[in-house]
């Protein structure tokens, strides 16, 4: 049995919802949404509760009714609290910059790299080193903060690269010299 399909998903009133033709469209004070759902999803809505209803006997509709659940709960957090990334830039001359949506990196190579920001997606740097994602969408910023992440990924010998906040590379030892007994 889904345990997660058949979760309830409140709201409040700041969020406006509507569902036609199975078609979700969720406003919220951070931005606005839209979800398709599939033809054996049906969503009910009441008193500023959604329920997701599905064949949950069957496999089919257990899958789908839990992630169609779990996009919608994604939504309605996105559009009333956001979801926020945050990247650590970790090497020596390693900094950025924001100037609206677009992201400049300066990560040792002969040239800074420009990166578009999405217009969901917002950017604030601190300290030259930590970059902040904001987004409604988990979806998008999950794969912006990854190509951002592409450009230097963190490596094992000396801890450089692109780390997400809070992450803990494995330190391999390098080479060692070996002495003549």
């Amino acid at each position: 049995m889904s345990r997660i399909g058949k979760l309830p998903i409140s709201f409040n009133d700041t969020i406006k919802i509507d569902f036609k033709d199975h078609l979700l469209v969720v406003k919220g004070p951070k931005g606005e949404m839209k979800y398709q759902t599939p033809d054996e999803v049906n969503l009910k809505i009441e008193n500023s509760v959604i329920e997701v209803v599905a064949d949950y006997e069957s496999a089919d509709g257990r899958r789908i009714g839990g992630t169609a659940r779990s996009i919608i709960f994604n939504m309605v957090f996105g559009v009333s609290e956001g979801f926020i990334k945050i990247l650590d830039l970790v090497g020596v001359g390693y900094r950025a910059q924001v100037q609206g949506q677009k992201l400049t990196l300066a990560l040792g190579f002969s040239h800074p790299i420009e990166y578009e920001l999405p217009k969901v997606v917002s950017g604030q740097v601190d300290a030259n080193t930590k970059i902040t994602l904001k987004s409604c969408d988990k979806q998008v910023l999950g794969q912006v903060a990854a190509e951002i992440r592409r450009y230097r990924p963190p490596e094992p010998y000396k801890g450089k690269g692109i780390l997400f906040s809070g992450e803990v590379i494995r330190r391999k030892a390098g080479k060692t010299a070996k002495t003549a007994s």
